[in-house]
């Protein structure tokens, strides 16, 4: 069986991440998303409009994801490729040539996979007036953001 892991907050669900786990899926047999935490996201300074077991409800009921685990810190990725059994971690292009994962390289496959046209999480919360995180010290960010 061939594992296939994908890293991300997935808040507000949109096309854009049904077409991301659908092709993550078509690289493999069983896909494993691993979730950022509420209090992941808030090391990251990212606020997420839901918490995380709505988020994780949602990921659930997508026919493409077959596990979704807790992603709690930065450093847990080689943990999961090794304790998973992973054999390919898909990424959007957008963190392509990202020391976050080209590292993982020694483990397993690492796939980047063209982001969907259009759409972000971002530009929903802009168009929607949502309120925008707030830049902090602590702030990792993210290499989509706008």
């Amino acid at each position: 069986m061939k594992r296939v892991l994908t890293y991300g907050t997935f808040d507000l669900l949109h096309y854009g991440h049904i077409r991301l786990l659908k092709r993550a899926k078509e690289l493999g047999d069983y896909l494993i998303v691993a979730l950022s935490t509420d209090e992941f996201n808030e090391l990251k300074n990212k606020a997420a409009y839901h918490n995380y077991e709505t988020r994780k409800m949602m990921l659930e009921a997508i026919r493409y994801v077959d596990l979704v685990i807790p992603e709690e810190n930065w450093e847990q990725k080689k943990d999961d490729v090794i304790n998973y059994h992973i054999d390919v971690v898909v990424m959007g292009s957008d963190w392509k040539d990202s020391p976050r994962f080209d590292y993982l390289k020694e483990y397993c496959e690492v796939v980047y996979l063209d982001r969907t046209e259009g759409i972000s999480t971002s530009q929903i919360k802009e168009d929607l007036g949502l309120q925008q995180p707030v830049s902090g010290v602590n702030q990792i960010p993210e290499p989509h953001a706008k």
